[in-house]
């Protein structure tokens, strides 16, 4: 497993070092496990689209605490979304897992999205969450030692692509969104 210390850097390290390892998620149902192949970086304060911009809120406030952790939140009232916390304790920080590619639990995933397409399975966050079962009772679980964590990949040599995040109207142009080059379960490609 991943230890804690490695989420307490520079976010935008964290989102590049993320790709390519292993997301686990174990429920009553079984285990489902994706390779980790696109990432999105969120500052703290500076950020015009972290959800700490505006400072602590209810929702927010995870976002200052222990690095290693999930960050869930529901929106458009139907999609759970995981970031990972980042930054050490009091910096506010999160990297949103924005695609995975299926690795383990294939079936069960399936059966939880209700699609047989394995390209469409867990290319963006609202899916892969669906995918592996994740909802907003993981808030706050910690990475390095619950029945959601992150591990080592399988150690192979890929190229990183640098854009814009997506699906926001303000900070979008930051090169803070992270793939897997050539990737066929990334979101979008560009």
């Amino acid at each position: 497993t991943v230890p804690r210390s490695f989420y307490a850097r520079d976010t935008r390290e964290v989102a590049r070092n993320l790709l390519g390892k292993i997301l686990s998620c174990r429920t009553p149902e079984g285990i489902a496990k994706g390779r980790i192949v696109e990432t999105e970086a969120y500052y703290g304060d500076k950020d015009p689209a972290s959800h700490a911009r505006r400072g602590k809120t209810p929702r927010s406030k995870i976002m200052w605490g222990k690095p290693g952790v999930a960050y869930v939140y529901f929106v458009y009232g139907m999609h759970h979304m995981l970031n990972v916390v980042t930054e050490p304790e009091g910096t506010p920080g999160a990297v949103l897992i924005r695609a995975l590619e299926p690795v383990e639990g294939i079936q069960l995933m399936k059966k939880r999205r209700k699609t047989q397409d394995i390209k469409n399975l867990t290319n963006s966050p609202g899916k892969l969450t669906q995918a592996l079962g994740i909802t907003i009772e993981d808030n706050g679980a910690n990475l390095a030692g619950s029945h959601l964590w992150v591990k080592e990949g399988r150690g192979e040599k890929f190229d990183i692509v640098s854009t814009g995040r997506i699906g926001i109207k303000v900070g979008k142009n930051l090169k803070l969104r992270f793939y897997i080059k050539g990737d066929e379960h990334v979101s979008r490609k560009y």
